[in-house]
């Protein structure tokens, strides 16, 4: 089992354990209410709710993206009210696919916080196993969240600039154009033959594409340290690495499965194609590299 996921049946076993928070992460993309809806209906018991947009993003701007990273302060404070604090062990959970509970994996992680998890299979592999739900809501008691950032862990524009410019410039044997660029998107939205949800079609030039679904089997499970490597061979474990999706969701993932793979040096953009995108000048890939 992977050190960052955690089976249903030993978070059933943890239950109201002391210092255990459940976080519930579902969102659907486009439909903003629906996350907390189902929520409401049904839960893991004792969960509290994290929203997507309203707790794990900040408001949306004219650069940052589509959920543009929280502040720090203004993640503390989402955190600390859902009772999360500097003693707390996190279990996240979202629907399935795994990608709004990475989100909160890794903003955890980039907030110095590593005891976190993510609930393997997700509240519809809970609900398979036959583990109890409730729409009971519970009474939460606030914590105080101190964040000590990870920056290391994170890619700006100007850095995959850098990193662009040295592969279109063939500038072999430097650092930047040695960097893995992975794209976490589906091949469709890869390649620019559609785009449902930005507003400009393709990938950033130089990216290689490995969709982060590809690393759950079909009932949501989270595939095997093995299996995660072999999705990212030929790229080197010790070099640094970039990932990127749509709006910094969907990619947590892939972070996760390269951390998972051995990889050491992995950074997050967390802006991605939609921050990508915001700039007239940034160039645009279409097709296969």
């Amino acid at each position: 089992m992977s050190k960052y996921v955690i089976a249903a049946e030993e978070l059933a076993a943890r239950l109201g354990e002391p210092g255990l928070v459940v976080a519930d992460c579902r969102f659907v993309l486009g439909q903003p209410d629906a996350g907390r809806a189902a929520y409401e209906e049904a839960h893991i018991p004792g969960a509290v709710y994290l929203d997507l947009e309203r707790d794990l993003s900040a408001p949306v701007g004219e650069h940052g993206g589509r959920h543009p990273l929280p502040a720090l302060d203004a993640l503390a404070a989402a955190l600390g009210r859902a009772g999360i604090g500097a003693g707390t062990t996190v279990v996240a959970y979202d629907d399935q696919g795994g990608a709004m509970a990475s989100r909160l994996w890794w903003l955890l992680r980039y907030a110095g916080h590593d005891a976190v998890r993510v609930l393997d299979g997700g509240f519809a592999g809970w609900q398979r196993a036959g583990h109890a739900v409730t729409a009971e809501t519970p009474g939460v008691a606030p914590a105080t969240f101190l964040p000590s950032p990870r920056l290391e862990l994170l890619a700006d524009v100007d850095r995959v600039r850098e990193v662009v410019a040295a592969k279109a410039a063939g500038a072999v044997g430097s650092k930047a154009e040695a960097v893995a660029l992975i794209d976490s998107r589906e091949g469709a939205r890869y390649r620019g033959e559609v785009e449902p949800i930005d507003r400009k079609a393709g990938h950033i030039p130089g990216a290689i594409n490995r969709p982060f679904g590809e690393g759950r089997d079909a009932d949501g499970k989270w595939k095997s340290a093995a299996a995660q490597r072999e999705r990212f061979a030929g790229l080197s474990q010790d070099g640094e690495v970039i990932v990127y999706c749509g709006s910094g969701v969907t990619a947590t993932p892939n972070v996760m499965a390269l951390l998972e793979a051995g990889f050491t040096d992995v950074k997050l953009y967390a802006g991605s194609w939609s921050d990508w995108i915001s700039y007239g000048e940034s160039p645009i890939a279409t097709g296969e590299e």
